[in-house]
């Protein structure tokens, strides 16, 4: 079994997002601490997107500025560097109190120190994300999309953006785009809005043709029970991770691929990393392997660029996974919380553990 794409588009991927800007300290320094911190443009949504685009497919970004911010000139600018095409309202910023591109604060982390994010997100624009300011007709029907990426961030966001994503996952739909749809549950975001976004994921879960999450994302977003309790044995710990999927897959038959990644922290700069897929009736999985880490930030977002990568590429399903695991891991070893892969090459070095010098 394999997923037919559309043949005739523009777009390989396209991702709605919020935008904004991440500070981290230098040299692996917490952040009360610290005097000098390196700032870049971050999202989840183009994270997953980065995989393709550095590897030369066409992405396209759904989102939303700050009419003459130098945040939204810096934000435009990076997406550029990245090869992504980018489509937005500008809104006014609406005086010293009105709109602005969310910050991301994070401590990366070191050895036993383990990392802290902390989301400054008030006046975020990206909370206003319309269907309205978008031409689904034109991108759906006349440029055609491959796949469509969401993510339960952007749907959680605001009434707003639940209501876009929503609309984005109907008319993909109804154009023959596949669809997905990354979990991503943050407490936060559901506090006061539990009953009214359960509805709205479960549909579009319900349309999803790929569904990713953790067991946390599968349980509280969708109201699938979570794994039993394995206890230290790996193989029981993984399928007790496929009775989940398995009940995953039968509440949401419309989709044929189904992914989690493992993961088990040694310390800030070593993790065990692993992933379980379920295409169709095959499973496919990689046992936790060691990886080293610089940076932990965006190896989630990493695995799924990898994965709609290979489907993009319309390899054979083992490979999907592989290369998914492998672009988790080189995302990890890097200071942007995003892939930039410099060829195909590259990826699958790490995957074979080959970090030998290339001449």
């Amino acid at each position: 079994m394999n997923i037919e794409l559309r043949k005739n588009f523009l777009w390989s991927l396209v991702v709605p997002t919020s935008m904004g800007v991440r500070i981290t300290p230098a040299n692996g320094q917490p952040v009360h601490s610290s005097d000098t911190f390196h700032i870049q443009v971050t999202s989840a949504e183009t994270n997953v997107a980065s995989v393709a685009s550095y590897l030369g497919l066409p992405v396209k970004v759904l989102t939303t500025f700050v009419k003459d911010s130098p945040i939204s000139r810096m934000i435009r600018d990076n997406l550029a560097s990245r090869h992504m095409a980018y489509e937005g309202v500008e809104l006014e910023q609406g005086g010293p109190w009105g709109y602005r591109h969310q910050f991301n604060i994070a401590d990366s982390g070191y050895g036993s120190r383990g990392p802290r994010v902390h989301n400054d997100r008030a006046g975020e624009v990206g909370r206003t994300l319309n269907v309205k300011d978008f031409d689904l007709k034109r991108l759906f029907e006349e440029e055609g999309v491959q796949i469509l990426h969401l993510s339960g961030l952007i749907g959680a966001l605001s009434p707003e953006t639940s209501n876009f994503c929503l609309e984005l996952a109907r008319s993909a739909k109804k154009h023959g785009t596949r669809i997905a749809f990354d979990l991503n549950y943050r407490a936060t975001f559901w506090k006061g809005r539990e009953k009214e976004l359960a509805a709205t994921f479960r549909e579009i879960a319900g349309l999803a043709d790929i569904l990713v999450g953790n067991e946390e994302d599968f349980q509280l977003c969708l109201g699938i029970a979570g794994p039993e309790e394995g206890g230290k044995d790996l193989a029981a710990k993984i399928e007790s991770f496929k009775e989940m999927i398995r009940r995953v897959k039968k509440e949401f038959p419309a989709a044929s691929v189904f992914g989690t990644t493992l993961r088990q922290v040694i310390n800030a700069n070593e993790h065990l990393w692993g992933a379980i897929m379920l295409e169709g009736d095959e499973w496919h999985v990689v046992e936790p392997r060691p990886i080293h880490v610089l940076d932990r930030i965006g190896g989630g977002d990493g695995f799924v660029g990898g994965l709609l990568y290979g489907i993009l590429r319309s390899w054979e399903p083992e490979k999907w996974i592989q290369f998914g695991w492998a672009t988790g891991a080189l995302a990890t070893t890097s200071v942007t919380d995003y892939d930039q892969p410099a060829d195909e090459e590259q990826v699958w070095s790490i995957w074979k553990g080959n970090a030998r010098v290339r001449r």
